[in-house]
């Protein structure tokens, strides 16, 4: 038989047992909570392979499951109706305090990025321009957008900035190549306009053509433009033109003067104030564009961009070829398996370039 003292402590561990009892679906919550948003994480993030464009979709369903979760807490806790009421509606006011102040929060970026991913108005390794900064785009995320700059600068800019903000982009179909020059009144236009067409072709520019851009006060401002189609090589081809201008207004004895140079100078008969003509000398172009060392990680960006399409188009290609098996016959089914392990082969080579880029930047 029990005393009173053993009954007494059967009670105090009965009651311990039911005060803790309705912690255990909190603490079971908390547990597959926390391993669910681990996993998420894992699947959606942090996966070998995924760019950082390809991980926006997960970032935003991370931020969806971590609002899930918290109302899961919520529901489990060991509380009374009217309290849980409560701290759901005050997860529901932070939340549209959060939106209400977004305008100057990292939710605006977030917004402003997935509007950005919908417009899209540029891609990986497009040239744009965006305020005072220029460079070519390496990376898109949820929150910000990387460039990469003529300096061989990495530059972030957020997407609020970008969103609110007009963005150049240079087309990837060709752009137009220009230079902007201011000679003297002594130089008739009809005898710059065929020297200039020449050097914007020895630029190897598409249909040059001349502009008369203002009539200043000691000068005429010109501006000579032609079409080149390989925008990787913008740089090169900005510094070539004025180089064959250069070449050709001197060969021809045109002198190049400032927009505001006043010409009160003295000097004999037949002098110029200008560099000797160009004298016949070989010139070895250099082994690489600088382009390529200046915009390295904008091109291997542009370069994986490429390759993830590619898999996108080639794993759904597969699908297609499966969804086509089951009405086939015998040798059109051989024909549509051989074309499935060729694109499944196709497929494990892509990824292995794509991980070997993102191990391996320098190589």
């Amino acid at each position: 038989m029990f005393n009173r003292g053993q009954a007494q402590k059967m009670i105090d561990f009965q009651e311990i047992y039911q005060s803790l009892a309705g912690f255990i679906p909190l603490l079971v919550a908390l547990v597959l909570v926390v391993l669910g948003l681990w996993f998420a994480n894992w699947l959606l993030l942090r996966r070998a392979g995924l760019s950082t464009e390809s991980k926006l979709p997960g970032q935003v369903t991370m931020l969806a499951l971590t609002a899930l979760a918290l109302v899961i807490v919520i529901l489990v806790l060991p509380v009374s109706e009217s309290t849980r009421g409560d701290l759901l509606s005050l997860l529901g006011l932070l939340l549209s305090v959060v939106v209400a102040i977004s305008s100057t929060t990292f939710v605006a970026n977030a917004m402003a990025g997935l509007m950005l991913r919908a417009v899209k108005s540029f891609h990986h390794g497009d040239f744009i321009r965006a305020g005072e900064h220029f460079g070519r785009v390496t990376e898109r995320g949820l929150f910000h957008t990387e460039i990469q700059s003529e300096d061989r600068d990495l530059i972030t800019l957020p997407n609020l900035f970008l969103a609110a903000n007009p963005v150049i982009v240079i087309r990837s179909s060709g752009t137009i190549i220009s230079c902007d020059l201011s000679l003297g009144y002594d130089v008739p236009h009809y005898e710059i306009e065929p020297l200039l067409k020449e050097a914007a072709l020895a630029a190897e520019l598409e249909e040059p053509f001349m502009q008369l851009r203002a009539l200043g006060d000691f000068s005429v401002s010109y501006r000579i433009s032609g079409y080149y189609a390989e925008v990787k090589h913008l740089l090169t081809m900005r510094s070539r033109l004025r180089r064959e201008v250069l070449d050709k207004l001197h060969g021809a004895g045109i002198e190049i003067v400032s927009p505001t140079f006043m010409n009160q100078r003295q000097f004999n008969n037949g002098e110029r104030f200008m560099a000797p003509a160009k004298q016949a000398v070989s010139i070895e172009p250099p082994e690489t564009a600088p382009e390529a060392l200046i915009f390295d990680k904008a091109d291997r960006a542009e370069k994986i961009g490429t390759l993830e399409h590619e898999i996108q188009e080639t794993t759904e290609r597969i699908k297609t070829l499966k969804g086509q098996l089951p009405g086939s016959g015998d040798s059109e089914a051989d024909e549509l398996n051989a074309e499935i392990s060729r694109s499944e082969e196709r497929l494990v080579h892509l990824d292995n370039i794509i991980r070997i880029a993102k191990e391996k930047p320098n190589e």
